[in-house]
């Protein structure tokens, strides 16, 4: 019966190492050292040490991910998935190891606690900026079809065009992966022909850049011919040129919370199903009225 339950004998005296695990699928993304940060600086606040892994899918850490944490016995593991599967977190839980996702990427299961942002109402003031500035052709390259801040940004999109009394034009809705040369690929498919958009909502701020250089490629200027807005507000937004409008993740602060969720000394408040923490839009110079709404 222990077996199956994922029972370990704990060795005699081995106390939890001063340590949080921080599990991500990919460490080269940029709002990966937002990410890093948040986590190190609640940590350090209660005498811990961060240990970085690499591992898995954006779904999920890899098999091999687990024996290795369970050898460590850390305070507690903080991940960046969508979810994790039963069996491991029975494995965390047999040798009480807390574990918190921090979600950027959807809607965990309900035993899972979590940390995400409002991932609708971020799609939804994007798209509402560049309405409000007079653009009415409006393309989106979102994130992955499968992921469900994806399609949360997406559907913000969509009810933000619809409150205006926009359509969507299925052509102008795209998916792309989060990366810059996702968003390059989908803007210069869309660039190309005289009944292109006025304006693009990139899903990510790596896509917008990739955005960037496809109007540069094309001959186009940012913001006069194209608007372009962003997500995420990583460090580089604000330095691209011209300086990105995006809206603002605040996946420092999602990290915090996550680890402060961990090393609550009671345990209060990891039984928590989801904390979902604002965005909001940064207005800079990639977004403008289109020329027929400037005055002459």
């Amino acid at each position: 019966m222990l077996e199956t339950h994922g029972y370990r004998r704990r060795a005699q005296g081995a106390p939890q190492a001063p340590l949080v695990e921080l599990v991500f699928h990919e460490l080269e993304s940029v709002w990966a050292m937002e990410l890093i940060r948040g986590v190190e600086n609640v940590a350090k606040e209660h005498g811990a040490a961060v240990v970085l892994t690499e591992s898995g899918t954006r779904h999920a850490p890899g098999a091999d991910w687990v024996e290795g944490v369970l050898r460590r016995r850390p305070l507690g593991v903080v991940l960046v998935f969508s979810t994790l599967p039963d069996k491991v977190k029975k494995q965390l839980r047999s040798r009480a190891i807390p574990f918190v996702i921090i979600d950027p990427a959807g809607d965990p299961e309900p035993d899972v606690p979590s940390v995400g942002s409002a991932n609708w109402a971020g799609g939804m003031a994007a798209t509402r900026h560049l309405i409000e500035c007079g653009h009415e052709r409006i393309a989106i390259i979102t994130g992955p079809e499968d992921m469900m801040c994806s399609l949360a940004r997406l559907d913000g999109f969509r009810s933000a065009m619809a409150t205006s009394g926009l359509e969507v034009d299925p052509r102008l809705v795209r998916y792309g992966d989060f990366h810059v040369q996702g968003g390059f690929a989908h803007a210069m498919e869309l660039l190309d022909g005289p009944d292109r958009p006025t304006a693009i909502f990139a899903g990510s701020d790596l896509q917008a850049l990739g955005v960037l250089e496809a109007a540069r490629l094309k001959g186009l200027s940012v913001p006069r011919d194209l608007s372009v807005v962003g997500y995420d507000d990583v460090p580089p937004a604000q330095w691209s040129s011209p300086a990105l409008t995006t809206v603002r993740q605040p996946l420092r602060q999602m990290a915090e919370e996550a680890v402060r969720m961990l090393l609550r000394p009671d345990g209060r408040g990891r039984s928590s199903l989801r904390m979902e923490l604002a965005t909001h839009l940064v207005v800079r110079q990639s977004t403008a009225p289109p020329a027929k709404h400037r005055k002459a």
